[in-house]
C-alpha cells in the first residue's frame, strides 16, 4: 500500500509539474518595435528582416516564443507620441527604438521597460544614459555616429570633387546632436579651404529655395546630415541635388540607393543584428542600465557612380579603390 501510494502521489507530482511547466511554456516574450520609416519602405524590411534573423539564431522566433508588436513613426512627431504611448501600454518586455526623434516620446512615457535603441547620435547629449558605459536607466544601445564622421563626410567631398569651393549643410536645428555635427564640418572646411553654407529648417519648400539660391554659384556641394526627418524625405533631397547639379555626401546608405551620389555611413543593418542580442541578454534577465551603449564597428564609403556620370564627374581611382559598394 505504501508503494502504491507513492507511486500515485508522485505520479500525481508530475502530470502537475508538466502542466505548470507547459503553462510557463505558452507564455512568449513580448517585444515592442517602434521605427521611424513607413511600414512599406523598403529600407525597413531590411532593416526587420536582419533582426528577426538575429532573433531566431538565437532562439527566439515571433509567433512563437516571442510577439512582436510593431509601431510606424513615419518622421511625425505627433506618430511617434502616439506610437510610444501605445507600445508602453501593452506592457512589453523590452521595447526596440530607432532615433533621437523616438526615443524622446518613449523615455516620457516609460521609465521602467526596458529599451534597446539603434541609430542614436548622441545618447548621454539626449538625455538617454548617463554615460556609454553605464547607461543607468532603463534604456541602452548602440549608436551611429560620432562628430568625427562629419569632418569625414566633407572630406571625401572634396576627395570626389577636388575643386568644390561651397557646400550647403542641410540640418535640423533641433536636433541635439547638430551643434556637434557642425562644428565638426567648420573646422573641417576651414583646414579644406571651404566655406559652408547651413540650411536649417524641416520646411521642404524652404530647403528648395535655400539650395537653388546656393546653386548659383559655381563650385559647390551638398551635405545632407543625420536629421531624421531627411530619411522620409530622402527621394525630395536627392531629386533636389540632381536638379542643381550638386555633387552631394548624404548620412546613410538608403540615398545612394535613392540616387544621391556619396555616402560616408555606419552600417546599420548590423546594428539591428546587434540590437537583437541586446533583446536577448535583456529578456534573459540582465538590466538594461549596467549594459553599455555601443559605437559603430565599422564605417562603409558608397559611391553611386551612375549619378556621377549624370553630374560629369570622375571619381578619382583613390577614392574608388576605399568604396565598399559602388552603385551602376
Amino acid at each position: 500500500m505504501r508503494r502504491r501510494e507513492f507511486v500515485r502521489l508522485f505520479g500525481s507530482a508530475t502530470v502537475a509539474f508538466r502542466a505548470v511547466a507547459a503553462q510557463g511554456a505558452e507564455q512568449p516574450k513580448r517585444v515592442g518595435l517602434l521605427t521611424n520609416l513607413a511600414e512599406d519602405d523598403p529600407e525597413t524590411r531590411s532593416r526587420l528582416d536582419a533582426f528577426l534573423a538575429a532573433l531566431r539564431q538565437l532562439g527566439w522566433r515571433d509567433g512563437n516564443n516571442l510577439n512582436i508588436d510593431y509601431r510606424w513613426g513615419v518622421g511625425d512627431s505627433d506618430n511617434h507620441r502616439k506610437n510610444a504611448a501605445e507600445l508602453v501600454a501593452l506592457r512589453p518586455d523590452v521595447i526596440v527604438a530607432h532615433g533621437s526623434t523616438i526615443m524622446g516620446p518613449l523615455q516620457r512615457a516609460t521609465k521602467t521597460i526596458p529599451i534597446v535603441f539603434v541609430s542614436v547620435s548622441d545618447p548621454v547629449a539626449g538625455g538617454f544614459a548617463s554615460s556609454l558605459a553605464r547607461p543607468g536607466g532603463n534604456s541602452t544601445g548602440f549608436t551611429t555616429f560620432e562628430y568625427g564622421q562629419s569632418a569625414k563626410w566633407l572630406e571625401v567631398l572634396k576627395e570626389i570633387v577636388p575643386d568644390l569651393k561651397w557646400v550647403a549643410v542641410i540640418r535640423d536645428p533641433e536636433q541635439v546632436s547638430g551643434g556637434g555635427q557642425l562644428g565638426a564640418l567648420q573646422a573641417a572646411a576651414s583646414f579644406l579651404k571651404v566655406e559652408l553654407n547651413p540650411i536649417g529648417t524641416r520646411d521642404m519648400s524652404e530647403i528648395d529655395r535655400s539650395v537653388a539660391g546656393f546653386a548659383e554659384r559655381p563650385k559647390g556641394g551638398l551635405i545632407v546630415t543625420t536629421a531624421a526627418w531627411a530619411q522620409i524625405h530622402r527621394d525630395e533631397l536627392v531629386g533636389l541635388a540632381a536638379r542643381h547639379r550638386l555633387p552631394a555626401m548624404y548620412p546613410y546608405r538608403i540615398f545612394v540607393r535613392a540616387g544621391g551620389l556619396s555616402c560616408y555611413t555606419p552600417d546599420i543593418i548590423d546594428q539591428y543584428r546587434r540590437a537583437a542580442t541586446y533583446v536577448d541578454r535583456i529578456l534573459k534577465g540582465e538590466n538594461p542600465g549596467e549594459m553599455a551603449i555601443q559605437a559603430p564597428t565599422k564605417f562603409e564609403l558608397v559611391l553611386n557612380l551612375k549619378t556621377a556620370k549624370a553630374l560629369g564627374i570622375a571619381v578619382p581611382p583613390s577614392v574608388l579603390s576605399r568604396a565598399d559598394e559602388v552603385v551602376e
